[in-house]
């Protein structure tokens, strides 16, 4: 019969196609990884400094005692915000109610001689040496009355200072002031805020040679930023408050201090930061980001993009930085394409294609420059 042998064949056909490759072009390469480059040119760059400091408050107020007597009273909340002139604690003021009463009676006392010695003088029932020292009683007692209306009110212990009150040193019943000025708190005035830094006396020198020699131009700019512990910058940024003018024979440093604003008190005294601030201008110089900078035994490199579009290692020298950036002083000459992101794919050798940082993403069509960029590259 014909019809089993027809099945037969077709069944080994099916079998035989399985072990086909699927369709489409035999040995098709992976196509060459993408990497996100920038194109190096000369520009003006800011040469700036990142240096470690410690946060310092902008004032700090000590509240002592400076009555004696027994503390009846807290009244402020620890780690708030007080104000000038607010009540912190209250000092048992019998004692010094009693002196200031008495003082008002002296003082009543020693108006009221003066006042009958006064006619008795004028008719020389008294001398004016009587006279005199009645008139100097008078004094004393106004000088002991107005200490005792102080020490009423330091009874009361004000803020010095508005700012941010720490925890309370002493507890109710406490007996202060006797002999000492007891150490009650501490307050400290946050917003602005210090960041305190110094600088090599010798990069000092070596920046002012280069300005004078007109390889460098100082900067206008006093305006500062902040990096946080975490490496993030602060948002707000701060201007140089005071510099030293002495170079510290100890360390070899200059002593720099900035200011920062602190409204939401984001920033505390006593944490460490990295300044970054302005030193000079290069108005022909080569940056690339920091990121795309690599070492090796023998240096420092980027990786570029050859016109065989191929990820070549190029070594380079650096000369300070500009922000995130790297001032590059020798080994790129601008128009050199520089491997950004995606390093790890790019190996020396390496076909690549280059897409300038920000392009649009594959599959939509690239700008004129971006596509000329890759027709230069390949």
């Amino acid at each position: 019969m014909k019809f089993p042998i027809v099945l037969m064949a077709a069944l080994l056909t099916a079998c035989g196609g399985g072990d086909k490759p699927a369709a489409g072009p035999v040995g098709a390469a992976m196509p060459p990884p993408e990497v996100d480059v920038i194109t190096v040119s000369r520009g003006s760059a800011t040469l700036t400094q990142d240096l470690p400091g410690r946060l310092q408050a902008f004032r700090t107020a000590q509240v002592r005692a400076r009555v004696e007597g027994v503390i009846e009273k807290r009244v402020f909340q620890e780690g708030s915000e007080v104000k000038a002139g607010q009540s912190l604690f209250h000092i048992n003021a019998r004692t010094h109610q009693a002196a200031l009463e008495s003082a008002k009676a002296d003082l009543l006392i020693a108006q009221q001689t003066v006042a009958r010695y006064q006619p008795l003088l004028v008719i020389k029932a008294v001398s004016q040496q009587e006279f005199d020292l009645a008139e100097a009683k008078v004094k004393q007692a106004q000088a002991a009355l107005t200490r005792a209306e102080e020490d009423m009110e330091n009874a009361h212990v004000p803020a010095a200072i508005s700012g941010h009150i720490g925890r309370s040193l002493v507890t109710e019943g406490a007996f202060v002031g006797k002999g000492e000025a007891t150490l009650l708190a501490t307050i400290e005035q946050l917003d602005p805020i210090y960041a305190n830094f110094t600088q090599s006396g010798g990069d000092l020198l070596r920046l002012q040679q280069a300005i004078k020699q007109g390889k460098l131009k100082r900067s206008d700019s006093a305006s500062v930023e902040l990096l946080l512990e975490d490496g993030s910058v602060y948002p707000a940024k701060g201007k140089l408050f005071f510099t030293d003018l002495a170079v510290d024979p100890s360390t070899g440093a200059v002593s720099v201090r900035a200011e920062f604003p602190n409204p939401n008190r984001d920033l505390l005294p006593g944490m460490f930061v990295r300044v970054r601030f302005p030193q000079a201008v290069s108005e022909n110089a080569l940056r690339v980001p920091q990121r795309a900078v690599q070492a090796n035994g023998q240096g420092q490199f980027v990786m570029v993009v050859n016109a065989e579009g191929k990820a070549t290692p190029q070594p380079i020298k650096t000369s300070g930085m500009s922000g995130t950036d790297f001032i590059v002083a020798d080994g790129l000459k601008g128009g050199e394409q520089v491997i950004i992101n995606g390093l790890q794919k790019a190996r020396p050798g390496t076909v690549v294609k280059p897409v300038l940082l920000g392009a649009p993403a594959s599959g939509v069509a690239p700008s004129s420059s971006v596509a000329a960029t890759g027709r230069m590259a390949h």
